[in-house]
């Protein structure tokens, strides 16, 4: 038989094809191992002080909020993983800091790079998209960044998660104290300007990783490449500089655990060469409703462990966890 692309038959198939192929362009992804579908990670952007702010977000606007502050030299692609497998629990918020990822790079010049300052941006980022409460899960520079949120609105507090976020002094170790002594006492900023070459951005990924040979190298590819954007170095020095305020702030974010109590989650990489173990172990002192899970992972522990860390997530700060307790 002739074809005949005009056929009642063909223009029937041609119809059911494209009805299929909308209709897997707008299903959600789909696990090869399960039906179950895969949650969406939406790219966004607002205007926040004037600067564009870039950030990821997955789940329904009505779900508990979880906001994951990522750390240096980092954005929220860290999180690249770890936002799918919460965003059927949570309405799950990653946002870029200024200077950083996506997110608009002024000059120091043109914006002023301190921990307060970035901190505040990120508060404006939430009050403008509507978080009123959340979890705060803190990476490297997330935890003094969380942290300010937390002291400035504790009633918006549904609890912490620190994953290699320093906040006592016994978590520093020498390696840090090389980096940033130096600058803080001499304004020597040898050490600080090394911590922006590749091999220590890649060093930071797999010093202490279990299968270093496994690790995804788009990861510190993609990191290297927004540090050497121009400006960057001068940026980040600014940041190592102010560093020295998150220090002087532990005895008050402290006091805030010992006064407000709130329900927290370490999950550690254990071979962290940066912040250590000792650092997670004093977080005892002053928290009661703590947990503390070590990975035997570096200082990025969802390149190795996203799976189990979602899951730990999940069952102590999902709704389901909440109304658990309530009929205990």
């Amino acid at each position: 038989m002739d074809f005949n692309p005009f056929s009642p038959w063909h223009l029937l198939a041609r119809a059911a094809s494209a009805a299929l192929h909308r209709v897997v362009e707008q299903s959600p992804t789909r696990s090869p191992s399960d039906s179950t579908p895969v949650p969406r990670t939406r790219a966004r952007v607002a205007t926040v002080d004037g600067l564009k702010v870039f950030y990821r977000e997955a789940g329904e606007v009505d779900s508990p909020v979880i906001v994951l502050l990522h750390g240096f030299p980092s954005s929220s692609h860290m999180y690249r993983d770890l936002i799918p497998l919460l965003a059927d629990r949570f309405r799950v918020i990653a946002p870029d800091y200024i200077g950083f990822g996506h997110s608009d790079a002024p000059t120091v010049e043109q914006y002023t790079y301190t921990f307060d300052k970035l901190a505040a941006t990120t508060q404006h980022l939430l009050d403008q998209i509507g978080v009123t409460s959340a979890v705060y899960y803190m990476q490297d520079y997330g935890g003094p960044i969380g942290m300010r949120l937390a002291i400035n609105h504790p009633d918006r507090v549904r609890g912490l998660v620190f994953q290699n976020a320093n906040a006592y002094m016994e978590g520093v170790s020498q390696a840090a104290i090389d980096v940033f002594m130096p600058l803080w006492q001499q304004g020597d900023e040898t050490g600080a300007r090394q911590m922006l070459l590749a091999q220590t951005t890649r060093y930071q990924y797999v010093a202490g990783a279990r299968n270093p040979d496994a690790l995804n190298p788009d990861a510190w590819t993609h990191d290297q490449a927004l540090l050497d954007r121009p400006g960057s170095a001068e940026r980040q020095i600014a940041l190592f500089k102010d560093y020295q305020t998150n220090v002087a702030s532990y005895d008050a974010w402290h006091a805030y655990f010992r006064e407000h109590q709130p329900k927290t989650l370490l999950t550690w990489g254990r071979g962290d060469p940066f912040f250590t173990v000792p650092g997670a172990e004093a977080f005892k002192r002053d928290l009661t409703n703590l947990e503390v899970h070590y990975f035997d992972t570096g200082h990025f522990a969802l390149e190795e462990d996203a799976l189990p860390i979602a899951a730990l997530i999940k069952r102590k700060f999902s709704r389901a966890s909440d109304q658990r307790l309530a009929a205990a």
